[in-house]
Protein backbone atom coordinates (compact mmCIF):
# COMPACT_ATOMS: atom_id res chain seq x y z
CA UNK A 1 0.00 0.00 0.00
CA UNK A 2 2.82 2.43 0.84
CA UNK A 3 4.44 1.77 -2.55
CA UNK A 4 1.18 2.61 -4.29
CA UNK A 5 0.90 5.98 -2.52
CA UNK A 6 4.46 6.84 -3.55
CA UNK A 7 3.72 5.77 -7.09
CA UNK A 8 0.49 7.78 -7.18
CA UNK A 9 2.19 10.88 -5.77
CA UNK A 10 5.04 10.54 -8.26
CA UNK A 11 2.64 10.17 -11.19
CA UNK A 12 0.63 13.19 -10.03
CA UNK A 13 3.77 15.34 -9.84
CA UNK A 14 5.02 14.00 -13.16
CA UNK A 15 1.76 14.94 -14.89
CA UNK A 16 2.19 18.55 -13.69
CA UNK A 17 5.51 18.88 -15.53
CA UNK A 18 5.94 19.95 -19.15
CA UNK A 19 7.16 17.30 -21.60
CA UNK A 20 10.84 18.29 -21.56
CA UNK A 21 10.98 18.04 -17.78
CA UNK A 22 9.12 14.72 -17.87
CA UNK A 23 11.89 13.46 -20.18
CA UNK A 24 14.51 14.57 -17.62
CA UNK A 25 12.67 12.65 -14.90
CA UNK A 26 12.56 9.58 -17.13
CA UNK A 27 16.28 9.87 -17.92
CA UNK A 28 17.07 10.26 -14.22
CA UNK A 29 14.94 7.25 -13.24
CA UNK A 30 16.63 5.20 -15.95
CA UNK A 31 20.06 6.19 -14.67
CA UNK A 32 19.14 5.00 -11.18
CA UNK A 33 18.58 1.51 -12.54
CA UNK A 34 21.63 1.39 -14.80
CA UNK A 35 24.20 3.20 -12.63
CA UNK A 36 24.11 1.81 -9.10
CA UNK A 37 26.31 3.63 -6.62
CA UNK A 38 29.82 2.30 -6.63
CA UNK A 39 31.95 2.60 -3.52
CA UNK A 40 34.40 5.46 -3.73
CA UNK A 41 38.06 4.66 -4.02
CA UNK A 42 40.21 5.71 -1.12
CA UNK A 43 42.54 8.64 -1.73
CA UNK A 44 44.85 7.37 0.99
CA UNK A 45 48.36 7.28 -0.39
CA UNK A 46 47.51 9.36 -3.46
CA UNK A 47 50.67 11.44 -3.11
CA UNK A 48 52.83 8.54 -1.95
CA UNK A 49 55.08 8.35 -5.02
CA UNK A 50 55.00 12.03 -6.02
CA UNK A 51 57.79 13.23 -3.73
CA UNK A 52 55.43 15.80 -2.16
CA UNK A 53 55.53 16.02 1.61
CA UNK A 54 52.65 17.82 3.32
CA UNK A 55 52.56 17.99 7.11
CA UNK A 56 49.57 18.43 9.38
CA UNK A 57 50.88 21.93 10.12
CA UNK A 58 50.90 22.75 6.38
CA UNK A 59 47.30 21.64 6.09
CA UNK A 60 46.26 23.61 9.18
CA UNK A 61 47.95 26.76 7.82
CA UNK A 62 46.26 26.35 4.43
CA UNK A 63 42.88 25.91 6.09
CA UNK A 64 43.41 28.96 8.26
CA UNK A 65 44.43 31.01 5.23
CA UNK A 66 41.50 29.76 3.15
CA UNK A 67 38.79 30.06 5.79
CA UNK A 68 40.22 32.94 7.84
CA UNK A 69 37.93 35.60 6.36
CA UNK A 70 34.90 33.39 5.87
CA UNK A 71 31.84 35.01 7.49
CA UNK A 72 30.27 33.08 10.32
Amino acid sequence: MADYSIEAALLAKLRELPGDQQRKVLDFASSLRTNPKRPRKSLHGLWKDSGVSISDEDIAAARKDMWGNFPR
